[in-house]
């Protein structure tokens, strides 16, 4: 090979280099700091519309902090979106996670490149070791009626199979703020902290919505 053919393969060779570094620290502020995605359920109109654009900070999954009521966070759909009165074991109202990914490539395919992966949206209700009842349209905790200003004045809040519990350690009740058309933890019970992938850092699109969201 000629000096200058050696030259231009170098070349190649130290673009490819930075093309594969690129990806990897994307790929790693991605996971463990923060990354965009947009709305696409309903379930939290009208404070999110679909659509939107928001920034998602990962930072809480990566040091594995519980969220605080009423923050907006995403984390991994339920293999069961509903568990029926039959099925629901009411000395552990845990959503079920089935059929989980096996292996280093199928784990970064599904985990890191989120192929195949549903995330919900939903607001933080209750808190690890809680009372959460929901009673005639309100939600009420640890014997409280819980202010919810953030839904609607029409909002009523019905229930589904877990409707009086206590919420597991390690665990977290989440709900829409669009009641009426939320999947949420009434229907397919509480969350593990391990697949909380982030909370709501701001919004950025459309810019006359741009901030942060209550």
């Amino acid at each position: 090979m000629s000096e200058q053919g050696k030259k231009r393969l170098k070349e190649v060779l130290e673009w490819i280099g930075c093309i594969i570094i690129a990806i990897i620290l994307a790929l790693l502020v991605r996971y463990y700091i923060g990354t965009p995605t947009i709305v696409q359920q309903p379930s939290m109109f009208p404070t999110l519309k679909q659509d939107q654009r928001l920034i998602l900070n990962r930072w809480s999954r990566t040091i594995h902090q519980m969220p605080k009521r009423g923050e907006i966070i995403t984390f991994e759909a339920p293999t069961k979106s509903y568990i029926s009165s039959a099925e629901a074991d009411f000395n552990n109202p845990v959503a079920i996670y089935e059929n989980q990914p096996e292996g280093i490539f199928k784990k970064f395919r599904y985990y890191v490149l989120e192929i195949g992966k549903t995330s919900y949206i939903k607001r933080a209700i209750g808190l690890p070791g809680e009372h959460i009842k929901i009673d005639n349209g309100k939600v009420y905790i640890n014997g409280d009626e819980l202010q919810e200003e953030y839904l609607q004045s029409n909002v009523i809040t019905e229930g589904g199979p877990f409707v009086d519990i206590i919420v597991p350690e390690g665990y977290i009740f989440a709900m829409g703020d669009n009641r009426a058309q939320s999947t949420d933890s009434r229907r397919f019970g509480c969350i593990p902290l391990e697949k909380i992938e982030s909370k709501l850092l701001f919004r950025f699109w459309p810019l006359n919505v741009w901030g942060k969201v209550k």
